[in-house]
């Protein structure tokens, strides 16, 4: 069963005064099977999580652990994160012109595979990955992220999500900026992926509303750095209803 395990994660970025610590020793497993969503105000350190999994180099690791299935993932390069399993969609999508959505994949696969998929067969899983996101086939020749809308970006990173199969994706705020019908179509994505078999998904968002659609079995809120509290569903609706508040107050 894929695991993903986090012990106590410290994490600083420089900034012009000097190291600021962002991350003061997070923990949280992520089980195959499990969804977990954590929830926090802004500034909280959620997107500095995800990052710092995901190898961003601009987030120094000061102390703990991330391991993914027993194997140390925090000396692994970006691209061997990915091939061991470890799947990130970004809450600001980057534009990659010249490169089309088609080639991106293609290439993303192989590189994952370590070989490249038969084209004839890949050719139909893409468009087929690319119309369960209401993407018309089309949409495969054009350069990635580029002159797309906010719902397009997000719906094209869960057909990755869905095309690529890793063991653990985690989505930062993948809701932020979409409409109630593109929210729907991820949903129903992101429950595709968690359908299979031994998956694992850590899903950050600031809002209750993704949670409509898709149903975590453990919330964490996240404040300066920590996690301050966990729970099931019941807390979020807590969280809904009363805001940050008093996980706020006990941090000062």
């Amino acid at each position: 069963m894929s695991t993903l395990e986090i012990k106590d994660l410290q994490v600083s970025v420089t900034t012009d005064d000097g190291p600021k610590e962002i991350l003061k020793g997070v923990t949280l497993t992520i089980g195959g099977g499990e969804t977990h969503a954590i929830m926090g105000p802004n500034g909280s350190g959620k997107s500095t999580l995800a990052y710092s999994i995901a190898g961003h180099p601009r987030y120094e690791i000061t102390g703990g652990s991330v391991t993914l299935d027993g194997e140390d993932i925090l000396g692994m390069s970006v691209d061997e994160r990915a091939r061991a399993g470890l799947f990130l969609a970004m809450q600001y999508p980057v534009e990659v012109p010249g490169v089309s959505v088609a080639n991106f994949l293609r290439t993303a696969k192989t590189a994952i595979d370590g070989e490249a998929p038969k084209l004839r067969t890949w050719v139909k899983d893409v468009n087929a990955g690319l119309a369960a996101m209401n993407l018309d086939p089309t949409f495969s020749q054009r350069s990635v992220n580029e002159g797309f809308s906010g719902g397009e970006k997000k719906r094209h990173e869960i057909a990755q999500l869905e095309l690529l199969d890793p063991k653990v994706a985690i989505l930062d705020e993948t809701d932020s900026g979409l409409d109630i019908d593109a929210l729907k179509v991820v949903s129903e994505g992101v429950n595709r992926f968690r359908g299979r078999e031994d998956k694992g998904l850590l899903l950050i968002t600031h809002y209750t509303r993704i949670l409509n659609y898709i149903t975590p079995d453990f919330v964490h809120v996240f404040v300066d750095g920590k996690v301050a509290e966990s729970g099931g569903p019941a807390l979020a609706e807590e969280l809904e209803a009363n805001g940050y508040d008093r996980f706020v107050n006990a941090t000062v």
